[in-house]
């Protein structure tokens, strides 16, 4: 059997329209691949996750489902619509409870209604979770932003960050290494060495 030289024609949507994309683009296109991304009108798709990563998400995610007061709610890896043009999907955000639905169907959130929203670098996304998305999500006014890189061996270090009022942009407040422990965005006190037990 001979094989064919001939390529699958791409999918419309691999084409943006001019312009770039829309937020509203992500719900309406059919068949993206799970977890796609909308940045600067751009569709960006992720590379299968590395055991790092994968770890690093499950450990804060169950770390602040335990300090997380009634107001507020922990996401996972859901959009956030930050301008017509940008529409990421942090690893973990931290959103204000009303903005979740008893039914649960949103597919994604308004930065209005995001209180932290967190990156675990992968080597594939430095460059947009290290400077691209913290200047997005700051520029969208959410008041936390956490950088997740890792460490020695498999342990994560949390750079925390606070939005500037005056300036719009993001200070450094910490670097976690084995504890993530802070007072805002509320009481939070993580063991980050749990990792070495997931």
């Amino acid at each position: 059997m001979e094989r064919s030289t001939a390529e699958e024609p791409l999918p419309a949507w691999a084409f943006p329209p001019p312009g770039g994309f829309t937020a509203g683009d992500l719900d309406r296109i059919p068949d993206l691949p799970p977890h796609t991304e909308l940045i600067d009108g751009s569709l960006v798709f992720v590379s299968p996750q590395k055991s790092f990563h994968s770890l690093a998400v499950s450990l804060l995610e169950q770390g602040l489902r335990a300090w997380v007061p009634e107001s507020l709610s922990v996401c996972r890896q859901m959009t956030i619509t930050l301008n017509p043009g940008n529409r990421p999907e942090p690893d973990i955000s931290i959103l204000r409870a009303e903005a979740v639905s008893a039914e649960a169907d949103e597919t994604g959130y308004d930065a209005a209604d995001v209180v932290l929203a967190a990156e675990v670098v992968s080597p594939e996304s430095e460059g947009r979770d290290r400077e691209r998305k913290p200047q997005l999500y700051a520029k969208a006014g959410i008041p936390h932003f956490w950088r997740v890189e890792k460490g020695e061996g498999r342990r994560p270090v949390v750079y925390v960050y606070e939005l500037d009022p005056a300036t719009g942009s993001y200070v450094p407040s910490g670097i976690h290494h084995d504890r993530l422990k802070l007072t805002v965005p509320f009481d939070i006190d993580i063991d980050l060495t749990e990792i070495d037990r997931l």
